[in-house]
């Protein structure tokens, strides 16, 4: 199927110019994410030898709070509007389906690919040394919670050269079939109790969520008055009364996470306006230099901050217990108050972890762009793993499949070999295939 170019003349954006409020935003919702599985995890000694609790979700108030930091809709909305001036910039250098896909697929595949491979060596390792399966396993789960973003946002991006066709066609209509879609995956999901079939909002939910982000990058949201973002916001919140109360699903945002539910559709509405309504504020601090600083120091940063944050936390958590009173009981006031530096010290790690790791977020392409069905073929090998995680959870055997299909993905995306030049010509440059 082809994809039209001419959506490049429907920009209404100067894309001359950068918002980087929402820099800030991808930034804070990342920063954001570390925080809670920082709260989330709690290793202690008992008299049984290790247990491991999750204190945050023992709080009273956890629903509630989830129903305001549940932050990952917010980030699809602004990887929408990111993608949309991506793309129509890249339309307008010349640039097609495959060129995009290739550039963001790798994105999101060479940072990963590291990661498979530490998680083959250390579960590979501890099994063959055989450690007891029932601390290993909760530890593995954990761990790998925070990969789903890799199927989530490599099929948004996948689909991008045909989700900005159909903005561009019939943006009312895109947002309507694909909550259509929503709805019906979640009510057969509820109704059989095969969770398997709500992978299928892996498509529904987040494209939808993400197409909010080509609005926003439209104008919709710039020509609502403050009044109206404001009435937006609330209801669009509101809706979770009666999906969590009348509704099959739970109050706590982030069980529905995945698979994604329709309410993430209504966080992602009213996230996006408070946003807009925050734009003129973020906009003024973002004038600062120690602000800008900030912002590109950890953005350059943030696949690694986000994939990696979780092992750290981990491995700091199991060190801790081999330190005489640095390990409170997970939940007493002293544990929470140690949350502080704890999360200075992994940010700090984070950062040293970058330096070795962090050429991985650069993709650089040393061939021309694949063809499409390779391409494709890549973005399946990279979508698929995650995926099965979100089913059946992390352990060896997936550790092992998403190494090799990550490891086949990169090579196939940035390797291709060079089309021959004519006789006189030279061959294009592998910067001018990965411009965009």
């Amino acid at each position: 199927m082809s994809i039209p170019r001419g959506t490049a003349a429907a920009s209404s954006i100067d894309l001359s110019k950068r918002d980087l409020t929402l820099d800030l935003a991808r930034v804070f919702a990342v920063l954001l994410v570390v925080v809670i599985h920082l709260l989330e995890v709690g290793v202690g000694a008992g008299p049984h030898g290790l247990t491991i609790s999750r204190p945050l979700e023992h709080q009273r108030w956890f629903n509630a709070v989830t129903w305001v930091f549940q932050i990952m809709p917010l980030f699809f909305v602004v990887g929408g509007f990111a993608s949309l001036t991506a793309w129509r910039s890249l339309v307008r250098r010349g640039g097609g389906p495959a060129d995009y896909v290739t550039s963001r697929v790798l994105r999101l595949a060479q940072p990963a690919f590291p990661l498979f491979v530490f998680y083959v060596i250390v579960v590979g390792a501890a099994t063959l040394i055989g450690v007891d399966p029932k601390l290993l396993g909760p530890v593995v789960l954990g761990a790998g919670s925070p990969l789903w973003f890799l199927a989530a946002y490599g099929l948004c991006q996948a689909v991008v050269p045909f989700a900005v066709h159909w903005h561009v066609r019939a943006p009312k209509r895109t947002l309507l079939v694909l909550l259509v879609g929503a709805i019906l995956v979640d009510a057969a999901r509820y109704a059989t109790g095969n969770t398997a079939v709500g992978l299928l909002n892996l498509f529904f939910v987040w494209v939808l969520i993400q197409q909010l982000g080509f609005w926003y990058a439209d104008g919709w949201f710039d020509r609502r008055s403050w009044w109206q973002l404001v009435l937006v916001a609330l209801g669009s919140w509101a809706t979770l009364f009666p999906l969590t109360s009348w509704g099959p699903y739970s109050p706590d945002m982030l069980t529905n996470l995945n698979p994604p539910t329709v309410p993430l559709i209504a966080l992602g509405l009213s996230q996006a306006c408070v946003l807009r309504l925050l734009r003129p504020l973020l906009a003024r601090l973002m004038q600062t230099r120690g602000a800008r600083a900030t912002v590109f120091l950890i953005g350059s940063r943030l696949m690694t901050i986000y994939l990696w944050h979780l092992p750290i936390i981990i491995i700091l958590a199991g060190v801790a217990l081999l330190i005489p009173g640095a390990s409170p009981e997970p939940g007493s006031a002293a544990w929470w108050w140690s949350r502080i530096p704890i999360y200075a010290l992994v940010l700090a790690l984070l950062f040293v972890l970058s330096l070795l790791v962090g050429r991985w977020e650069q993709p650089r392409m040393v061939g021309r762009t694949p063809p499409g069905w390779a391409v494709a073929f890549a973005a399946v090998l990279t979508i698929v793993p995650p995926t099965l995680i979100i089913q059946y959870f992390l352990g060896l055997e997936l550790a092992i499949v998403g190494a090799v299909c990550f490891g086949i993905a990169i090579p196939v995306l940035a390797r291709w070999p060079r089309a021959a030049a004519p006789v006189g010509e030279s061959a294009p440059s592998a910067g001018a295939a990965t411009s965009a």
